[in-house]
């Protein structure tokens, strides 16, 4: 563990948290400002987020991690199942002292973001969703398989990638679990009443068009799930961006910061 200065609001501790049968490795800029926690994309690391935490700056208290067996450091699993994602946001939080939060996930991260809030609404202090949680069935059979092929052409290559922190520390076969498991979890059926149900401020940032591996206008429709959420929901809002999904953390980050601000507002606000 490690544990630095950074400004006169507070101090940076970077450090391992034990969570089950592993560790996380956990960035937690500490002071005093809204706490922040940040999911991130399926096999992403918390490095994604610099732009984001950069453009809200020192007032806030930016938490981030890696995620089991994802990065350089966090350990691995016997268990890399959405509950565990969803477990370990608490694991992380207990952890450095934060009882309520503000949730930004991208990805799969929005998905576990979403989950969270609308677990734990007196905990949550709202959530930004970056092009994720969007309630539509997209998985079938033939989806399934398609992902399952996917990750075994990746297997040779894998290997190389896990000591620079590019790839998890999973196998194949476990990454597509994890996705086809998130593509069930996707569902208007399940996610769906999830969103329905949220009673803490919601703000969508929607990425365009189509990134690496989707099929052309594979996403869009996808998104398009996102109109009867808003709908049902006043609660959830949403804005859509230029950049595409791979990219949005890269050049849209201030549409994300954007976002969680008017969140953090409306809950100091009593929305």
């Amino acid at each position: 563990m490690t544990q630095h200065s950074t400004s006169s609001t507070g101090t940076t501790w970077t450090g391992m948290v034990p969570v089950d049968d592993t560790a996380l490795a956990v960035t937690d800029t500490g002071g005093d400002g809204v706490p922040v926690v940040y999911l991130n994309g399926q096999f992403a690391t918390q490095g994604y987020w610099r732009r984001t935490i950069a453009e809200l700056g020192p007032r806030w208290r930016h938490i981030t991690y890696d995620e089991r067996a994802r990065g350089r450091r966090s350990g691995c699993s016997a268990d890399y199942s959405f509950e565990a994602a969803v477990r370990d946001v608490d694991a992380v939080l207990a952890a450095r002292g934060v009882d309520r939060a503000l949730v930004v996930g991208w990805s799969y991260g929005a998905v576990v973001a979403a989950h969270w809030a609308g677990r734990n609404p007196e905990r949550a202090l709202g959530a930004v969703l970056v092009d994720g949680a969007f309630p539509y069935d997209w998985l079938d059979e033939a989806m399934e398989e398609r992902i399952r092929k996917l990750f075994r052409r990746m297997n040779w290559f894998l290997p190389l990638l896990r000591p620079t922190g590019l790839a998890p520390r999973m196998t194949a076969a476990q990454m597509a679990d994890s996705n086809i498991e998130l593509g069930r979890l996707s569902r208007e059926s399940e996610l769906g009443p999830v969103l329905a149900d949220m009673t803490v401020p919601v703000r969508y940032v929607v990425a365009s068009g189509t990134s690496l591996g989707s099929r052309s206008g594979e996403q869009e429709r996808i998104r398009t799930s996102l109109e009867a959420v808003t709908t049902r929901n006043p609660l959830i809002r949403s804005v859509k961006v230029a950049s595409n999904h791979g990219a949005i953390l890269k050049k849209d980050f201030r549409a994300i910061a954007g976002s969680v601000r008017e969140v953090a507002a409306l809950r100091s606000e009593g929305h």
